[in-house]
């Protein structure tokens, strides 16, 4: 546990649900843990009891990557877990993978004639899904290669292996569902005689939707509050100019008005509370980066690709320098957005940054 860590409370200890298992944290909620492919290595779901149309059973919040070990530990899951109810809706916080990946799986498995088990999410995150799963747009591929090419990642290694990731986002969501019912923010809807409220948030996911439950004080924080690490925030070549970390940043401040003592169900690491504590860490986390990028800026005109030396200190595969150049892209555009940075094309069609 890192010092920041410990300025947070973990009700549940250091106790994790074993594969195809839960842990029951509150009556009619419980805790499923997935396993993920990658340098961070799982990711969280949460089972809500739920009543539905006049029907018993529970509503999925999230749902893992499709893969065979995830459809595995689910139906370990349905198969002991469910008290032998139904699931009656899926609720995706967001459209990355880990996250929507099996949604279509889950409500197949589930829908009967009449009585669909449907998905529910924003209108935005549900058709970012429907074209990133035909096209990959923003996650691998040529445009991909291009962007990153032209913000200083031009080793013909790193853009080769770019360009030929035409299938990233598809190999984890083969298919989103044809049909969904709309989630949009400031929405209330009912999960088992509990009123929850939809909170949007914007900068990691396009329309990012966390849940609120004020009667239980409980917050589904989804990735836009994580105890242990940062989350995401990346521009990608969807929206090249995009201004993401500020708009993640205002985000978070949403969760200002909420009790103190909420307890904050993340997507990674541990139940927590503190959640103003962890909001205020996230802040000063992200105005050290922007110092540091300033200062480069100020040395010497710079390129993302430049900045990663200066922003991660450990070693990244291509997985994780993806993401890492996102980020400095976000740490530099939310500087040049703010008048603190000019950004100029040079002849060899990379952008510099260089502070005025």
């Amino acid at each position: 546990m890192n010092e920041l860590e410990r300025q947070l409370q973990y009700p549940a200890g250091e106790a994790l649900p074993e594969p195809g298992r839960t842990i029951e944290l509150a009556p009619g909620l419980r805790w499923v843990r997935m396993g993920l492919p990658f340098a961070l290595d799982h990711i969280n779901l949460w089972l809500l009891r739920d009543r539905l149309d006049g029907r018993e059973g529970w509503t999925i919040v999230d749902c893992g990557i499709t893969n065979e070990a995830t459809q595995a530990a689910w139906q370990q899951v349905f198969d002991n877990e469910l008290d032998g109810l139904p699931v009656l809706r899926v609720v995706v916080t967001h459209m990355h993978p880990d996250h929507i990946g099996l949604a279509d799986w889950l409500t197949e498995r589930w829908s009967l004639p009449g009585r669909p088990c449907r998905l529910w999410m924003s209108m935005t995150d549900y058709t970012s899904a429907r074209l990133a799963s035909q096209s990959t747009t923003g996650f691998g591929g040529h445009a991909a290669a291009a962007f990153m090419a032209s913000h200083g990642l031009t080793d013909p290694e790193s853009v080769e292996k770019i360009r030929a990731r035409t299938n990233y986002y598809a190999s984890m969501v083969p298919k989103v569902p044809t049909s969904y019912r709309r989630l949009m923010d400031g929405q209330r809807f009912d999960i088992g005689g509990h009123d929850w409220h939809c909170i949007a948030g914007h900068g990691h996911a396009p329309e990012h939707l966390s849940l609120h439950s004020p009667s239980q004080g409980l917050l589904i924080s989804g990735d836009m509050l994580l105890p242990r690490i940062s989350t995401n925030v990346s521009v990608t070549d969807m929206e090249p100019e995009g201004d993401s970390l500020t708009l993640y940043l205002s985000s978070i401040e949403r969760y200002r008005a909420l009790p103190a003592d909420t307890l904050v169900l993340p997507s990674h690491g541990r139940p927590f509370r503190g959640m103003h504590t962890r909001m205020d860490q996230l802040h000063a986390h992200h105005d050290e980066r922007l110092a540091e990028v300033m200062h480069a800026c100020r040395e010497a005109p710079q390129t993302a690709a430049g900045l990663l030396k200066v922003m991660f200190k450990r070693p990244l595969d291509l997985h994780q320098t993806t993401f890492a150049m996102g980020e400095a892209i976000a740490h530099l555009h939310a500087l040049w957005h703010g008048g603190r940075l000019t950004r100029t094309l040079g002849e060899d069609g990379v952008f510099r940054f260089s502070a005025p």
